[in-house]
């Protein structure tokens, strides 16, 4: 069994006692929802072995995560801007956070997080005008970071951390990318062993302290189909 493994197993393990006492409440409570809709892709990124799995590690990632934070906008009957949605959502869950388990896991990676913080390909600076100049600006951003740690400024660390994931996140979903290309390897491994190490962080969270907090509008929540072609359908969620 892998360590990942181990920790989505656990993580639904504790969730249990939460997800039954909401259900009594609503049969499919939407905070239910969203947790068992980030770990079915959570365990599904867990069967995915060796390099050549990178790429659609980090989108089950991000999906994972994008079902916890994902809103929906009753005005414009449509979902909310993705990157207004995540820090909004980060923003509370280091608030919740009373253990330290996000600033835990930013302290105890704290190399890593410099490494992404320091590609210059992660950065929508350099991509706004690329070139050597535009490369030099975007790897200051670690050397800014040095003084957030020491600060304890995390919500700023989480918010340029996450801006650099989501970035690859987009040329990835958006076919900016290659399959398996060459040129980003190292990016997709530093960010997708960040992105596993903190979704658990942030799970954690969710459990310990967000079971009973309203976290907004579900997307696309679970529907019965009005008409079913046969008996033997069941919902999907």
């Amino acid at each position: 069994m892998s360590e990942s493994g181990s920790k989505v197993r656990d993580l639904r393990r504790r969730w249990k006692p939460h997800k039954q006492r909401l259900a009594q409440v609503i049969p499919e409570h939407p905070t239910n929802i969203r947790f068992h809709r980030a770990c079915s892709w959570l365990q599904r990124v867990e069967q995915l072995e060796g390099e050549e799995g990178g790429d659609l590690r980090l989108l089950g990632q991000w999906i994972a995560f994008n079902a916890l934070y994902g809103q929906w906008s009753d005005p414009d009957q449509e979902p909310k801007r993705d990157f207004m949605c995540w820090q909004s959502f980060l923003d509370r869950i280091l608030q919740l956070d009373s253990a330290g388990r996000i600033t835990e896991v930013l302290g105890d990676h704290k190399p890593l997080v410099m490494s992404i913080l320091e590609d210059e390909y992660l950065s929508r600076f350099f991509w706004q005008e690329p070139g050597e100049i535009r490369a030099r600006k975007s790897k200051k951003v670690k050397f800014e970071a040095r003084t957030w740690y020491i600060e304890e400024r995390w919500t700023l660390v989480m918010d340029r951390l996450m801006e650099r994931i989501y970035l690859l996140r987009c040329q990835l979903v958006h076919g900016a990318a290659t399959y398996n290309s060459n040129l980003n390897r190292t990016a997709i491994r530093r960010c997708s062993t960040m992105l596993g190490h903190l979704l658990h962080a942030v799970l954690g969270v969710w459990i310990d302290h967000g079971a009973d907090e309203d976290w907004g509008s579900m997307c696309y929540p679970p529907m019965r189909q009005m008409v079913p072609h046969s008996a033997n359908e069941r919902t999907h969620r």
